[in-house]
Formats: structure tokens, C-alpha cells, sequence
């Protein structure tokens, strides 16, 4: 079964994640940081990956810790549950329309982090919650789930729209990259033998 368990505790945090990625986008995330709870959710019902997080983290100085170490745990949660990756799409896409918004998505499990951000937002908070956090989260995904990873504001006007664009087309490419292809019979998607 393609599922993984990462428990990650540092000085900052102390951050548990269970991810199956056959589920059915079922999520139960509780960081203490609510615009973040909610994107995470966002995040697996639409990528159909059911997801727990439970974090625990300084907060008392602000949610970078929180965001960030929250990505990391992720990232290694596909990572494992990806295994050698034999029998997956691998890549996948996505331009998702939210109303005055919408942010397309585009990555590759590849094994070689990098994170293409094209998307900047008109305040500096949602709510109590600094935008700059969003990039935060998707660097760290990236680099700890070995994923290239393009993500594209063509147009917006609302930082929470933008934000939760972003969330949702990055959860609709993860979803159509992890899915088993029927034609690769558990091949490799690549021509090198190994990602």
C-alpha cells in the first residue's frame, strides 16, 4: 500500500504526518495556524491523498516554523509513499480557475527538487498569516518529495483566492503525477532505470 508515516521534532516543532495516497482526499490537519489547516485541507481533498498533520510548534513566534517543517514532513511522507515510483504518470498539470483568480500547476516526480514560483499576492496577510508562507511550504514540499515544481499566477485580485488556487492546482497535478498509469504495468517512467 502506497501510505507513509514521517514524524519529524526539532527545537522548533513537533510535527507528525500520515498520508495514503489511494484514499479518497479524507484529512484531518491541526497545526495551531488556521489559514494553514484550511489550505492543507484544500490540499487533500483535491488531490484525493488523505492526510493527518498534527504540529505543535512555536508559534508564540511566529507560523515559519510551523509552515515550513510542515512542508519538509510532507515532502518526505510522498517521497516514501512513492517508493521507486514504478507505475505512476509521474507528471501532472493544472490551470484551476478560482473566482477572480487562477494559478496553473505543473511538476514532475522526478527526484530533482526545483520550485518555479511565479505567483506573488497583493497583501502581505491573509487574515494573521504572512503570504510569504505559501512559497515557504511548496519550496520545502519540493526539495524533501524530490519534485519540480512550476507554479503560475496568471491573473488575481484576493490573496486568500490566490493562496487557495495554489493549493488546489498543486493538490489536482500531485493527484493526476501519483496515479498508477494502467499502461505502464509497473514500469519505471523513465528511460534512465532509476528516479
Amino acid at each position: 500500500m502506497r501510505q507513509a508515516t514521517i514524524t519529524r521534532n526539532t527545537a522548533e516543532t513537533e510535527i507528525s504526518v500520515t498520508l495514503n495516497l489511494d484514499g479518497t482526499g479524507v484529512y484531518s490537519n491541526e497545526t495551531g495556524v488556521g489559514f494553514f489547516d484550511h489550505m492543507l485541507d484544500q490540499l487533500s481533498r483535491h488531490s484525493l491523498i488523505d492526510l493527518t498533520v498534527r504540529a505543535k510548534g512555536d508559534l508564540h513566534i511566529d507560523d515559519h516554523h510551523t509552515v515550513e517543517d510542515t512542508g519538509i514532513a510532507i515532502g518526505q511522507a510522498l517521497a516514501r509513499a512513492l517508493d521507486d515510483k514504478r507505475g505512476i504518470r509521474r507528471y501532472g498539470h493544472f490551470a484551476l480557475a478560482m473566482d477572480d483568480t487562477q494559478v496553473a500547476s505543473a511538476l514532475d516526480l522526478s527526484g530533482r527538487p526545483y520550485l518555479v514560483w511565479n505567483l506573488d499576492f497583493p497583501t502581505a496577510k491573509i487574515g494573521t498569516f504572512d503570504t510569504e508562507l505559501v512559497r515557504e511550504f511548496f519550496q520545502a514540499l519540493s526539495t524533501h518529495g524530490g519534485i519540480t515544481l512550476h507554479v503560475d499566477k496568471v491573473h488575481g485580485l484576493n490573496s486568500h483566492h490566490i493562496a487557495e488556487a495554489a493549493f488546489k492546482a498543486v493538490a489536482r497535478a500531485l493527484r493526476m503525477a501519483v496515479e498508477p498509469d494502467p499502461r505502464m504495468a509497473g514500469a519505471l517512467p523513465s528511460t534512465k532505470g532509476a528516479l
